[in-house]
């Protein structure tokens, strides 16, 4: 696809996450909290994810997953694994589940995340959209031609300050027209936590757990 040629295949939206299991995940929120409470604040910041995503018109909707799916899991989304190896392999090999047509990917970690954010992505004049996280990562990224994510996400380091830049430069240097989407804060740490869920909507499981966990404390 050319430079700001128009798209109108349907959208593929896509959810990178990982089984909220104690220990395994959020493991940056213990201290202050539990292994069993960064899980649950992990759930919730999953659910709310996925809820939100369905909201999203899309022709289909991929939950690629390290683990198993739950009950937190709502229809409306097809499970693929993890491919092992380092983040940018998984997010690569993650679009290489779609087909034609764009495809955007969003992590678990937004969960002040809402159907606005994504307003417009895969129905505007851009090959590329890119939603750039406060901490210098990223939490969206979306292509128009999803099978070009081997050759611009591979070797891309990831978890640095400089991670979303050098993604935004990939697709530049490509050639793509890029679209740039809001800044996000994603949640790693307790400030994190506190900051995303006052950002939250109303009715956001990820503010309501993290409450009963503050309330536990």
């Amino acid at each position: 696809m050319s430079a700001g040629h128009a798209v109108t295949e349907p959208l593929t939206l896509l959810v990178i996450a990982k089984e909220p299991v104690p220990g395994r995940v959020k493991t940056r929120l213990t201290p202050p909290y539990t292994p069993h409470e960064a899980a649950a604040l992990a759930e919730a910041a999953l659910t709310d994810t996925l809820h939100t995503v369905l909201q999203v018109p899309a022709h289909r909707r991929l939950l690629v997953l390290d683990g198993c799916p739950g009950p937190w899991l709502p229809p409306g989304f097809d499970v693929v694994p993890q491919v092992s190896g380092a983040l940018d392999e998984r997010i690569a090999a993650a679009f290489a589940h779609c087909g034609h047509g764009p495809a955007l990917l969003v992590g678990m970690d937004t969960p002040q995340l809402t159907p606005d954010h994504l307003a417009g992505v895969g129905r505007d004049r851009h090959d590329a959209w890119f939603g750039p996280a406060a901490d210098g990562g990223f939490w969206a990224l979306g292509l128009a031609e999803p099978a070009r994510a081997k050759t611009l996400v591979r070797g891309v380091p990831m978890s640095t300050d400089h991670t979303g830049a050098i993604q935004r430069a990939r697709l530049t240097t490509a050639g793509l027209k890029v679209a740039d989407l809001a800044v996000l804060r994603d949640v790693d740490t307790a400030a994190d936590a506190a900051e995303v869920a006052a950002c939250c909507p109303p009715g956001s499981r990820f503010a309501a757990a993290l409450g009963r966990a503050e309330a536990a404390r």
